[in-house]
């Protein structure tokens, strides 16, 4: 036998998700984390597999893995110690970034510290003009004198962010070398290797942020190979990609700044996989799990893209998954603000000390402990049986809250879910004013450990009809891994007008692009299959500061034609924005290729519906809306293809818990989903 096996690496639960290749049938565990050992969470999780489903090592055929070093390090400021050389009197880059306020509604805000300090920043003597003429050569002795007084300072890399590289690389490479030769050990890193792109700032903070974090990644990958190898996997390791792709873990080693948010856009593939097969067009996922909660727009089983994402302090500017995170997961901590009210999050109790209901040493509240106060959570083995929840211990922790707001603890409980639902609310209303759409069109996707859990009470308030609930929402991100496809994306300014005597050198760019892609997928990556190539390009009206991607015309570059690709930006930028002026010159900034290597999907089961209302397990005596009622209690594996449901009602499962408010109405459909329609959705 052989399986394809996903893991995901949240922050409290490590998920693991297996499909036999011979039978689709899918097997999933879930082991808690061990952030002071990064990478022994997989060792156990597939020791778990092995134990309870007898999947053997060397059974493993293919192997997928998102992970949250990169993020993490990021993050917790964890990374390594960089310099960063800049052209001469071109030193304040990171300081200046785009002078922007990060909370325009308090004057006292400030930039947070930019990861390379400012007595690490050296200037180089060199300098290219906007269309990489040498205006003044590269000075050897300069980079030197530069790098020896980092390494004086304690430096252990050095970003090389030269001005116009994206158009010229010829000094960052001839740099990187001086260096190599100079310093070897040194670690050298190139803006124009890691994303060429025209902006300066952007640039230079994304080959900082892959430069401070890539040791620590690349050592982290190296290891893993080992372990696995050293345990009986034979398969060459893979991990997703912020792009919602996936790549080598070999080629992850040198290419980390491209996985970065490689976990979240596993659990967005996963969604959007889900969506596609039983067929909702239009979805919401809410992916909750320990320490955040994680929003995205799916229509017709794809989610949307971008490139310009911020990952903890700082932007990043590669492309990914578009993705909101919102500090609220089932571990982010209740506390009381300075003006006495409730708060929660972002700080999350994680898996160690976890919340309090976990017995493992954690003594704030977190939403966990307030639905288990509130009765809503079975006190059985949570997580596959790695927790056992104590109500005792739950109730003691949010006494404190309750005592300061004069309240029950019952009523404190359902405050802190009230108050992380709002928080959920707001944010999900920016995404989608941002995007011009009604969230009330929408079917709720939820999945990660606590998106179950909330996911009721977050439809309600944002007056959604459905709520879509997969038969394994806490290992959807694990899945998301195994359905996704080889991909890279690589760019190249152009910055020339939309005229008929620059389609020639358009049509040229797009070549080489598709002659690097093509080596990428079929050279490095071994890709065998199918291989899709897309030409996006960068667009905008001339004088504009912001671009548009607009996919292009192969005809028409054929035909040195620019008239349909005019046609087509003018259209996106009236969708966008309700309006186009057709009389306006255009300008092309950057062309894009992505290249897509499809990969195959593991079929999801689905069996035929027999309609049929179930019995509840037993009754659960909850505190819920305000007051203290009585609610079915149903285990997942009695609610087959076609079963009816009662609601309100706690549906207990190994991965999550799926809570049911007043207002729905259950079923389950022939892929075994959970669907929870309102009795009463809003009209509008």
């Amino acid at each position: 036998m052989s399986y394809r096996v996903g893991v995901d690496i949240g922050g409290t639960f490590a998920d693991f998700c297996a499909v036999d290749e011979a039978t689709g049938e899918i097997g999933t565990v879930k082991v808690l984390t061990t952030p002071d050992r990064p990478g022994q969470e997989v060792i156990d999780g597939l020791g778990a597999l092995h134990e309870r489903l007898g999947i053997a090592p060397s059974d493993i055929s293919y192997f997928t893995h998102g992970t949250t070093v990169g993020v993490n390090a990021l993050i917790m400021r964890k990374g390594i110690r960089l310099a960063l050389f800049t052209t001469e009197n071109f030193v304040d880059v990171l300081e200046l970034a785009r002078l922007k306020m990060p909370d325009p509604y308090d004057l006292l805000s400030a930039r947070p510290e930019p990861l390379v300090t400012r007595d690490l920043v050296f200037g180089v003597r060199e300098r290219l003009d906007a269309q990489g003429g040498i205006v003044t050569p590269l000075d050897r002795d300069s980079v030197i004198a530069a790098a020896e007084a980092a390494l004086a300072r304690g430096a252990e890399g050095v970003v090389l962010s030269f001005l116009h590289a994206y158009r010229n690389p010829d000094h960052e490479a001839k740099a990187a070398e001086i260096l190599a030769e100079a310093f070897p050990d040194l670690h050298v890193f190139c803006s124009h290797r890691i994303r060429p792109i025209i902006r300066e700032y952007e640039r230079t903070s994304t080959a900082v942020i892959h430069g401070y974090v890539q040791p620590r990644v690349s050592s982290y990958l190296g290891a893993l190979q080992e372990a696995l190898g050293g345990i009986g996997v034979k398969a060459a390791p893979m991990v997703t990609k912020s792009n919602g792709g996936i790549m080598s873990a070999e080629l992850g080693k040198s290419a980390c700044v491209e996985m970065l948010l490689s976990g979240t856009a596993a659990g967005v593939m996963g969604a959007a996989y889900v969506a596609e097969e039983c067929g909702a067009g239009r979805v919401l996922s809410l992916d909750v799990g320990g320490t955040s909660a994680d929003v995205a727009i799916i229509r017709d089983g794809r989610p949307g893209f971008g490139s310009a994402e911020t990952v903890g302090d700082f932007p990043i500017y590669v492309p990914t998954v578009s993705v909101t995170s919102i500090g609220e997961g089932g571990g982010s901590i209740a506390r009381l603000d300075a003006a006495g009210l409730l708060a929660v999050g972002p700080d999350s109790a994680g898996s160690q000390p976890g919340p309090a209901a976990y017995g493992r040493g954690g003594t704030q509240a977190t939403i966990t402990d307030a639905f288990v106060a509130s009765g809503l959570i079975d006190l059985g083995a949570l997580g596959y049986g790695m927790v056992a929840l104590d109500a005792d211990r739950a109730r003691a922790a949010i006494a404190p809250l309750a005592e300061g707001l004069g309240r029950s603890v019952e009523e404190t409980a359902e405050g802190i879910v009230g108050v992380a639902v709002s928080g959920m609310y707001r944010e999900v209303s920016k995404l989608c004013s941002r995007r011009g759409v009604d969230v009330r069109d929408f079917s709720l996707l939820a999945f990660g450990g606590g998106g179950p859990m909330l996911a009721g009470f977050l439809a309600r308030e944002l007056g959604m009809a459905e709520v879509i609930v997969p038969p394994a929402p806490g290992v959807l991100s694990a899945l998301g891994g195994l359905t996704a496809e080889v991909r890279n994306d690589f760019t190249a300014v152009a910055y020339y007008d939309l005229a008929s005597e620059n389609m020639g050198d358009l049509a040229a760019c797009v070549k080489r692009l598709a002659e690097t892609a093509r080596h990428w997928i079929v050279e490095e990556q071994r890709h065998e299959g199918e291989a899709v190539y897309q030409a996006v390009a960068e667009m905008r009206y001339r004088g504009q500061s912001f671009e548009i991607d607009v996919p292009l015309d192969a005809a028409a570059l054929e035909a040195g034609d620019p008239g349909p690709l005019a046609a087509a930006f003018h259209a996106e930028h009236h969708r966008l924005y309700g309006h186009a002026d057709p009389e306006a010159p255009i300008q092309i900034i950057a062309v894009n290729m992505i290249v897509t290597g499809h990969a195959p999907r593991p079929p999801l089961p689905r069996s035929g519906e027999v309609v049929r209302d179930v019995a509840p397990d037993r009754a659960l005596s909850v505190h819920l809306d305000g007051a203290r009622r009585e609610i079915a209690f149903y285990r997942r594996d009695a609610l087959t293809a076609g079963a009816r449901f009662e609601c309100p009602c706690v549906v207990a499962q190994d991965d999550t818990t799926v809570i049911v408010p007043p207002g729905f109405s259950g079923r389950v459909d022939t892929f075994g989903n959970l669907i929870l329609t309102r009795e009463r959705p809003d009209a509008h």
